[in-house]
């Protein structure tokens, strides 16, 4: 790859917004891609790691399309 793509990809990916970053994740996560959300730490006492990667499924839950109810209770 030459630097001029490196360099345009990069502007790219500069521009985008965090909405619209949030929802690319979300898309991915949806289609079941691996997708990492840094989070606030929820350990108070690691003052040096403020923020850590985790797995968007240990966030959003695992991925299950909305399927109406086929049957009455």
């Amino acid at each position: 790859m030459s630097s001029v793509n490196k360099k345009l990809l990069n502007s790219i990916k500069r521009e985008r917004t965090l909405i619209q970053k949030d929802l690319l994740k979300m898309d991915a996560w949806a289609k079941g891609k691996k997708v990492f959300l840094t989070i606030k730490n929820p350990n108070v006492r690691e003052t040096k790691k403020p923020f850590i990667r985790v797995p968007a499924e240990h966030v959003w839950k695992k991925y299950e399309p909305y399927r109406m109810k086929q049957t009455a209770d």
